[in-house]
């Protein structure tokens, strides 16, 4: 009876089936492992403190839902989150339209170009804290490189993130720096566009303007969208340049949400207070995510898919 048991145990190790999920989920495990420490168990437990009063030092005090009672009368809360989406409706649809015109000028046959999408992309990759020390320095009013370009045209040029009228208009500049990310992605795209479509609206008489908005942006539609979705997800979380740069002034003009959450949380100790900030900058994601999706049915194009 026993020997029939272990045979029966070990049976299903002996189907192909049953050893190929084993060895997935043993490929798999350590991404679970990191997902459930790093991810979703953070996540739990910001849930739970964003509910009591904490300081760090002191054992937390359950406050229900004050915390998120106490936004209705924070100020700085409406700005911040006034100044965040200031930014993203800005940012994302000029970071789309650049990174999507390079791309196209980047799609020619031409020699050396592979540089030049090289040059283009390189931004993207430097590290944040060098790049806000760089536009520091371009936005300085003073002796920085966009005002002295100005002044040869005889213009006097604004004092850029040292006014509360310039400052989100100078980061929305600064966001076109990593257009390069999108542009890759936009190449790709456009470089899988069957050519035979482009050859079957020539011979019909479709001109240039015609082939691109009835080809190119549909079938490249989807990209659009990803890129869309990424962009709105990093805007909201702006938090590096910012930091650097401006720590949220002047007057608190460039006081985006990350930086409020993270003055809460490791200046003023208020812990309870930024994880319930920080679960509402999640609900105003994915907000705008579920926004998009919604009606993504009514501009993305999936070839192959039922319409």
């Amino acid at each position: 009876m026993n020997r029939a048991n272990g045979q029966t145990s070990l049976g299903w190790w002996r189907r192909p089936a049953s050893r190929e999920a084993a060895f997935f989920y043993l490929c798999v495990s350590p991404w679970i492992v990191g997902f459930i420490l790093f991810t979703a168990g953070p996540m739990l437990a910001s849930i739970l403190i964003s509910l009591t009063s904490w300081d760090f030092i002191s054992s937390p005090t359950y406050v229900g839902l004050s915390n998120y009672q106490a936004m209705l009368n924070d100020e700085l809360f409406f700005k911040s989150l006034k100044v965040t989406t200031t930014y993203t409706l800005l940012s994302v649809p000029l970071g789309l339209a650049g990174g999507l015109l390079i791309a196209l000028l980047m799609n020619q046959n031409l020699k050396g170009i592979t540089i030049f999408r090289t040059i283009y992309y390189l931004p993207s990759v430097i590290a944040g804290v060098a790049v806000a020390l760089l536009w520091q320095w371009i936005f300085n009013p003073n002796y920085g490189m966009i005002n002295g370009i100005l002044g040869l045209v005889g213009i006097d040029g604004p004092k850029w993130i040292y006014t509360e009228d310039w400052v989100i208009p100078a980061f929305v500049i600064m966001s076109l720096w990593g257009v390069g990310a999108s542009m890759i992605i936009y190449l790709a795209a456009l470089q899988s566009v069957p050519t035979e479509l482009y050859e079957a609206a020539a011979l019909d008489g479709a001109g240039a303007a015609r082939r691109f908005q009835s080809i190119t942006l549909p079938m490249i539609s989807p990209v659009i969208f990803f890129n869309l979705i990424i962009g709105i997800i990093n805007s909201f979380q702006i938090f590096t340049s910012v930091y650097i740069m401006t720590q949220g002034g002047p007057n608190n003009g460039s006081l985006f949400f990350v930086l409020y959450i993270y003055r809460h949380a490791f200046q003023y100790f208020n812990i309870g207070y930024a994880s319930a900030l920080a679960w509402v900058l999640f609900i105003v994601i994915m907000l705008f995510t579920l926004f998009i999706f919604r009606f993504s049915k009514a501009w993305v194009y999936y070839e192959g898919a039922a319409r």
